[in-house]
């Protein structure tokens, strides 16, 4: 029935694989340590180390020694990081290894706890497979989901999903409080053992109504309004607050001249000239105002070789725009509300 396993003989802690240190470390405990400690695996990590102990061969001592030494620090590292903080376990540590490899293992557990945190599976997954996955769920659940992710990422999920749910989901998270680690746990269990997401880096784990402004932001105007509205059916002064927390198109004529110079900088000229399309004459006023008169007249060229357009290309190129403003306001390259008008946010 098939080849053999080919046989590994491991000598060099170094060029040890974490399923074969974690072998290591089974193979030390004995069977019945080894079955507990088994039990907490996923049945595909199971495999994983039964296969890398079932061809195990000639394991030298200083690499189960120094397997079981990083085991232990880990453990250590763990455990007083738990119970009394970073400083306790850099104390424990030190006494135990040094103050150099106390360093090390710090570092390594603290990236690890970390990239660990709350809902990790779901981070940056694809906003229409999110979708998909969370469509049947409650809205608090939905909710609790999206306020821990980044706010682009959350306005793209809620595009995916129906507008009355949606407006629903951000009511609860524009009152959404301070969430229990435990809470967030148990979601990231019940979701993460049924889907595969394909994920990448960065999480926000903030709610309330300076999180929906910001996430409002990154959606359509149509689509923005249709949110809004349910929630202003449940709570105006909510709804209201919301608003005043925003950054909208129109608000780029609140922008001083030089920040509105930095800005065009970076504005590809037919996208502006499709923003424009919908604009206030004020604003189109403001924004030609701090342009040259030769680029004046290429915008306006622009905007009138260009014919009619779809409402919500416009809206993608507005919300684009809005984009760029608030990446240079968080570069501190310019100051949103720098003109005569101050704004909230």
């Amino acid at each position: 029935m098939g080849t053999a396993l080919a046989r590994t003989a491991l000598n060099s802690p170094e060029t040890l694989t974490s399923r074969q240190k974690v072998a290591i470390v089974c193979m030390a405990l004995g069977s019945d340590a080894a079955a507990k400690l088994t039990q907490k695996m996923t049945p595909e990590d199971v495999d994983a180390i039964s296969f890398e102990i079932a061809r195990m061969d000639n394991v030298s001592g200083a690499a189960v020694e120094s397997v079981l030494d990083e085991w232990l620090a880990r453990m250590l590292a763990a455990d007083s990081l738990a119970s009394g903080g970073l400083q306790v376990a850099r104390e424990i540590l030190e006494k135990a290894f040094g103050t150099r490899k106390a360093g090390q293992v710090l570092e390594r557990i603290q990236s690890q706890l970390t990239s660990s945190a709350g809902l990790h599976r779901l981070r940056n997954a694809d906003p229409q497979q999110l979708g998909n996955m969370v469509r049947g769920e409650h809205p608090q659940t939905i909710a609790l989901i999206l306020a821990h992710l980044d706010p682009q990422h959350t306005a793209s999920v809620l595009k995916e999903l129906d507008t009355e749910v949606g407006s629903e989901v951000v009511y609860r998270i524009a009152r959404m409080e301070k969430v229990s680690p435990e809470v967030i746990q148990i979601i990231e269990r019940s979701l993460g053992s049924e889907t595969e997401l394909n994920v990448a880096q960065g999480m926000s784990t903030s709610g309330g109504p300076a999180a929906v402004a910001a996430v409002m932001n990154f959606t359509t105007a149509s689509l923005e309004k249709a949110l809004l509205d349910g929630v202003h059916v449940k709570d105006a002064a909510l709804c209201e607050q919301i608003k005043n927390l925003m950054f909208v198109f129109e608000d780029v004529g609140s922008l001083d001249s030089k920040a509105l110079q930095r800005l065009l900088r970076d504005v590809d000229s037919k996208e502006l000239a499709l923003a424009l399309k919908v604009a206030s004459d004020d604003l189109k006023g403001k924004i030609m105002g701090a342009m040259s008169q030769r680029a004046v007249q290429a915008l306006t060229d622009e905007m009138e070789l260009m014919g009619p357009s779809r409402l919500k290309d416009v809206e993608a190129a507005q919300t684009n725009i809005v984009g760029i403003v608030r990446r240079l306001e968080e570069a501190g390259e310019i100051i949103i509300g720098g003109g005569d008008d101050d704004l909230v946010l």
